[in-house]
């Protein structure tokens, strides 16, 4: 599986997405620095998490006018299967190509410890190794992941089958309807606030973040 890492300043999650997909697939991704202008060969592309550009100007709204999104938006537009986490969904959210924003937290502190999410939509070339229902594991750590969208689009969402992932027992941040990652109609775009990258080894502690690794290995190799 050929995949590519967006590379922002001041990311801090780019190199531990990295690490996850290159155990799991077994290729070393190929890291993209923001200034360029056009994506390798991928079958995936990833924006990972972190503070891009210190989250100083409605986080992931500076990120998107970097010169490498319009080639990544393409990219997502023509099918190429994409993954923001974090930061990352705000970024995909910025571009346009997931619905809705991405707020401060509801209670105006950063969140940062493991969640519970259940798995909402098993069919997707992300999800497909989860179980319906399931629930699982996975750390949260930011200040804005509080996703709100119109009722109309919610709706939307829901009816769809795009959300993906949702909080389970305990919303952090006062996102709508638990709304952890959603996709968008083609299945082909995820974003998640939390991060499976940081459960994707039982040596960091977890391992419930892997599946999504081995579901796009699987799918793309």
């Amino acid at each position: 599986m050929r995949s590519a890492v967006i590379v922002f300043p001041a990311s801090n999650c780019d190199r531990d997405v990295a690490v996850a997909i290159e155990k799991i697939s077994g290729v070393k991704p190929r890291m993209v620095w923001h200034k360029e202008t056009a994506l390798p060969d991928a079958d995936l592309i990833v924006l990972p998490g972190g503070f891009s550009y210190g989250d100083y100007l409605r986080c992931g709204a500076m990120a998107n006018r970097s010169p490498i999104m319009k080639d990544v938006v393409a990219k997502a537009k023509a099918g190429t299967p994409t993954l923001g986490i974090c930061n990352g969904f705000q970024i995909l959210a910025e571009s346009g190509l997931l619905p809705g924003v991405l707020m401060r937290n509801a209670n105006l502190h950063f969140v940062c410890r493991t969640m519970p999410l259940r798995v909402e939509n098993t069919d997707t070339v992300f999800t497909r190794k989860y179980g319906d229902g399931e629930t699982i594991e996975v750390p949260v750590a930011h200040h804005d992941g509080n996703y709100h969208a119109d009722a109309e689009t919610l709706d939307r969402l829901e009816g769809e089958g795009r959300v993906a992932f949702r909080y389970a027992n305990d919303n952090p941040n006062g996102s709508q309807r638990d709304i952890a990652g959603i996709v968008n109609q083609s299945g082909n775009v995820l974003g998640l606030m939390p991060h499976p990258e940081r459960v994707a080894d039982a040596a960091l502690g977890g391992t419930d973040g892997a599946p999504l690794f081995e579901a796009l290995t699987e799918a793309l190799s």
